[in-house]
């Protein structure tokens, strides 16, 4: 699909300079990391504090209350004077992967920071509150604890977790209490969703459509159900020289079998399912030795629930039966399942209309990864405003890239939302 003409190479100045703002603030929370040659920013270490206290001083500098919960969460809130006033919800995470790129999550959070600055240095009321919150822990790398922050925020937390450790033995617990955080107030503090109007996340695509289509800004439609496995599977380790190739039970070639048969059943359906083999892992791997024992994992993706559940059972059908035809053993563990979410289609076509003040073409697209909007659909009304990437849309990844002249776009349509709101 090929964009329209005549799209506007720059927003309006004020926007275009918005933009490089951005640009340099992504540019500063770069530099929290905890490691120092690449950028890695996890759960409660210290450049997460870091970070925290970053976004803090910016939220004051637009002029909001800024309070931290009990899991870390940085809550911005820009009140209209009005306390019976409903209240819009916005932000992102503010946690990274391993070897990050600059962008996802926080444009999400510094974005709406900005917009807000600019709304009150303009003396511009809305006739709702505005609250920015900065979440603490998306990605789950420290605590294998996706969704923390969000799950807490709208009091969906798993007490649980806790006594989760991270790879030095340390405790969520610990570390909550070490940051200075009142962890033991989870369960009780929490957003009351009773006068909230919506969620509205802004988010880096995190893939090439909008690039490939020359569209700025995209509006989400859905974001996709995911089913994750760890798959072990189980032969007989052997002499490479010695065990003739009738005989054997070789579990890498069965897995590799079965790592080909995942890819295969979402290859079915294009555009419709994504399925990867993401983790692989060989025990007591040697050149001379028949492995006995694999374990892989499989993430498996659609923003239909129905597809994503049929293309399960055939998936699990077909391992099995490359299983039983190669005389090894595999189990299959589920450790995430996660149900597509629709986005609100009010909220949707508001952000289309936002996109087309803009001067800019309207262009839907699912999101094929999780974001925060997929825990807050739990109790309030949700939608995505997606920001073209370039490098061939690539995130997770230090390439990951945006323009300011995006950025700005995609400030300009936030604010166009918020006074049409």
């Amino acid at each position: 699909m090929s964009a329209p003409g005549n799209i506007p190479d720059t927003p309006p100045g004020v926007f275009e300079a918005l933009g490089q703002r951005l640009l340099a603030q992504a540019d500063t929370l770069r530099t929290f990391s905890d490691e120092p040659d690449c950028y890695t920013r996890t759960y409660l270490s210290a450049a997460h504090r870091q970070a925290a206290a970053q976004l803090k001083t910016w939220m004051m500098e637009a002029g909001m209350s800024v309070r931290e919960d009990a899991v870390g969460n940085v809550i911005g809130r820009l009140e209209n004077g009005n306390d019976a006033a409903p209240t819009l919800v916005t932000g992102s995470h503010f946690d990274t992967v391993r070897n990050a790129g600059r962008y996802d999550g926080v444009l999400g959070v510094i974005l709406p920071i900005a917009v807000a600055k600019k709304l009150r240095d303009e003396h511009r009321t809305l006739p709702f509150a505005l609250e920015v919150v900065g979440f603490a822990d998306e990605e789950g790398v420290r605590f294998a604890t996706s969704f923390l922050g969000s799950s807490a925020y709208i009091g969906n937390f798993d007490p649980s977790l806790l006594e989760r450790r991270d790879e030095h033995g340390i405790t969520l617990r610990d570390a909550a209490h070490h940051a200075g955080l009142n962890i033991d107030s989870v369960e009780t503090d929490h957003r009351d969703f009773t006068n909230v109007a919506g969620y509205v996340e802004v988010h880096i695509e995190q893939g090439p459509v909008l690039l490939n289509d020359g569209y700025p800004l995209g509006v989400v439609t859905a974001i996709a159900g995911a089913s994750r496995y760890l798959v072990t599977v189980m032969g007989e380790a052997g002499h490479a020289g010695t065990v003739p190739m009738p005989a054997r039970r070789d579990a890498l070639a069965a897995a590799a079998e079965m790592a080909l048969a995942v890819e295969a059943v979402a290859a079915l359906q294009p555009g419709i399912l994504v399925a990867t083999v993401g983790k692989f892992q060989v025990d007591h791997p040697a050149a001379n030795v028949i492995p006995g024992r694999v374990e892989f994992s499989i993430d498996l993706r659609s923003g239909d629930d129905s597809a994503r559940r049929a293309a399960e059972t055939e998936l699990i059908s077909k391992l099995k039966s490359i299983a039983a035809r190669r005389q090894v053993d595999a189990s299959l563990a589920p450790y995430h399942d996660s149900r597509a979410v629709p986005c609100d289609p009010a909220l949707m076509a508001r952000l289309d209309t936002a996109v087309a003040a803009c001067g800019l073409p309207v262009r839907r697209l699912p999101s094929g990864a999780g974001h925060d909007a997929m825990t807050v659909a739990e109790v309030a009304k949700v939608a995505m405003l997606f920001v073209r990437c370039g490098a061939g849309g690539i995130s997770h990844n230090p390439k990951e890239s945006l323009t300011a002249p995006d950025a700005g776009f995609a400030a300009q349509a936030f604010e166009q939302f918020l006074l049409a709101l």
